[in-house]
């Protein structure tokens, strides 16, 4: 240990009962970076070391009283990190092996003593007790790390579990947002479609229809989720673009068009897709409303794609809305009916339809009431005063006017029922809500409700 190491965390106690030796000693020490106590018997030596904390001591081997072989013997069981040094300046063999056997002393130094070997002593003495008191510091350290390993080992995997279960939790919470979010954008989307068709005469608002039919198409050929949310809002929106026509257009079937009329009608779909682009959620649906109006066979507009090259949402829009519009007279003059519509979609399959979607599509109209309902045994049609609390709607209902009422799953209350009859009251109309009949408690087998 270098004397920088040592500077003011050595203190040496000097034990020798001729004072002569003490001065040499200090003589000798004077230069070095210790701080120096001095007594000349065993007693006073113990007495100072009860009063402060020592290093090292160095005792002379014969003294009256007390010797320094049981000096350091009484050093080493009392403070046994200090570090002990026996000077002896005659040969007693016994003396200096009841220091080693009994005081464990560092070193013994005969009288008279190289100078600069007892300082070199003494560095050598004290570097090993500031190794030895790191060893065992770490040794404390490391038994209290392991200690504390032990006890988070003991729990880690409890607070594992704990913490798996909360992130559980915490993800079971942000499914029901996200799917409560896209619930509501949906249902805000329909509303807004249908303030689109309020441009419209009553009989030409198609929205609601195309919006079903679309619902329906995507349950029959079981679309995945993401498609079917797409087909759905491109349903919803699918005529936005319409929103720069006048009124002389939208009044008139798009075959009786000509020329700068025609050109309008055919960008339609490529305004409705431009309006939606910034909107991050609609924007494959609106990629769907673009093509919506593409042929199978590569006549259409306004890419002139074909077959398969058409998105499969775009193929099932242009079925969906070609046939509520046959209806409504918004694309031949004469209103075509229900069976008609359906002939006329199959004569031209493989020419402006997938042939085989064209195909379901007819399989899927004919298993639909008039309304576009399923024919599901668990949805009923029921008039506003044969509604009772726990129904959930079926469909969405709307006003008179067009105008979302309440949307898809909503479930009727008591209160809410009764706003219905008083609003039907009021507006002079008659509702008919289509509702799915509530589910009837499970029984055990003695018939009591579980």
């Amino acid at each position: 240990m270098s004397a920088a190491e040592t500077q003011c965390v050595a203190t040496l106690l000097l034990v020798d009962d001729e004072e002569n030796i003490l001065n040499s000693l200090r003589r000798i020490l004077r230069s070095e970076p210790y701080a120096l106590l001095t007594c000349n018997d065993g007693e006073t030596a113990l007495q100072l070391m009860e009063q402060q904390p020592v290093d090292l001591v160095i005792s002379d081997a014969r003294m009256p009283g007390m010797d320094g072989a049981s000096l350091l013997a009484q050093v080493q069981q009392r403070w046994p990190s200090c570090l002990r040094i026996l000077l002896t300046g005659y040969a007693d063999l016994t003396t200096t092996v009841k220091a080693i056997n009994e005081g464990h002393i560092y070193r013994y130094i005969s009288k008279p003593w190289d100078d600069n070997e007892l300082r070199l002593i003494i560095r050598q003495a004290l570097a090993f007790q500031h190794s030895e008191r790191e060893r065992l510091r770490l040794e404390a350290l490391t038994r209290e790390q392991n200690q504390r390993l032990q006890e988070l080992n003991v729990t880690l995997e409890q607070r594992v579990r704990d913490r798996t279960a909360e992130l559980e939790q915490t993800a079971d919470m942000l499914d029901l947002a996200y799917a409560e979010l896209r619930k509501s954008y949906v249902t805000a989307t329909e509303v807004f479609a249908n303030l689109v068709g309020q441009r419209l005469n009553k009989d030409r608002q198609t929205n609601t229809q195309v919006i079903a039919l679309a619902k329906a198409f995507a349950e029959f050929q079981q679309l995945d989720e993401s498609a079917s949310h797409d087909l759905i809002m491109a349903a919803a929106l699918y005529n936005i673009g319409k929103l720069t026509w006048d009124d002389h257009l939208l009044g008139r079937p798009s075959d009786l068009l000509y020329k700068e009329e025609r050109q309008r009608y055919r960008q339609y779909p490529v305004i409705g897709e431009s309006l939606l682009m910034t909107l991050e959620p609609v924007q494959d649906a609106g990629l769907l409303i673009r093509h919506h109006q593409e042929r199978w066979d590569g006549q259409g507009f306004p890419d002139r794609l074909a077959g398969t090259a058409i998105p499969l949402g775009s193929r099932i829009l242009k079925l969906a809305v070609d046939f509520i519009e046959l209806q409504r007279g918004m694309i031949l003059e004469r209103r075509l009916n229900r069976d008609e519509a359906l002939l006329l979609i199959k004569k031209y399959a493989g020419r402006l339809y997938d042939p085989e979607l064209c195909t379901h599509f007819i399989e899927l109209c004919t298993s639909l009431a008039p309304d576009l309902v399923l024919a599901d045994a668990s949805i009923i049609a029921l008039d506003t005063r044969r509604l009772e609390p726990g129904m959930q709607l079926a469909r969405n209902l709307h006003a008179e006017n067009g105008m979302l009422l309440l949307n898809e799953g909503k479930p009727l209350t008591r209160g809410l029922i009764d706003k219905l009859i008083a609003f039907e009251a009021s507006e002079g109309g008659h509702y008919t809500l289509f509702v799915r009949k509530p589910q009837a408690p499970a029984t055990a087998d003695d018939g009591e409700p579980q």
